[in-house]
């Protein structure tokens, strides 16, 4: 299967292991921010679909119809999860982290940085096979020790980056079990046509 950066329709490349975000910044930089089209074409998102999570106040409204850094990241986080999550359990989880979506004041860190360490561990734990729940919990606590300064709150975010990547790997898990229902429901199909 295919390898795609977390929340993205991008292919994964390896400059992407360390700063996911780093291969969509300097667009947002260059242009401003994206608007609903180049967000739907990062995130294969509908623009209806973003336009509902800001109206139920999980991403902070468009400012002159672009996107900013801190409204794609979110939008990100919220999409890597919601193939295994119900959506409002994804917002409270966000909330969780990052308290008000209008406020940073509550954040326990950056979204940015919190994007960018859920990639480091979720490609550190598809490369080592390391979902097991001891071997993940090692992982992320490997992966925090290194950026203590950018964390207000330890054991929340510890907590929430477990629900999140096996969130996210569960999700990877679907897609692939649906792929693959597809291949033999065609099969199963085209053999009761033949008959």
């Amino acid at each position: 299967m295919e390898r795609y950066i977390p929340g993205t329709t991008l292919e994964y490349v390896d400059a992407a292991k360390n700063n996911a975000f780093s291969l969509i910044e300097p667009v947002l930089k260059a242009t401003g921010g994206l608007t609903l089209s180049q967000l739907s074409t990062l995130t294969g998102l509908g623009g209806t679909t973003v336009q509902n999570w800001i109206k139920r106040g999980w991403v902070a409204s468009a400012t002159g119809k672009k996107y900013s850094e801190k409204q794609v990241l979110r939008i990100l986080l919220i999409n890597m999860l919601r193939d295994s999550m119900k959506l409002d359990e994804i917002a409270h989880l966000m909330a969780y982290v990052n308290g008000d979506v209008d406020d940073s004041s509550d954040d326990i860190i950056a979204d940015i940085h919190l994007y960018n360490m859920l990639c480091r561990i979720i490609f550190t734990a598809e490369d080592n096979g390391a979902f097991a729940p001891d071997a993940l919990r090692a992982l992320i606590d490997s992966e925090m020790s290194q950026h203590t300064a950018e964390i207000a709150n330890t054991d929340k975010l510890r907590k929430a980056l477990f629900v999140m990547v096996l969130g996210y790997h569960s999700g990877r898990l679907k897609r692939i079990m649906d792929r693959d229902l597809y291949v033999i429901l065609e099969e199963e199909n085209a053999g009761s046509y033949g008959k």
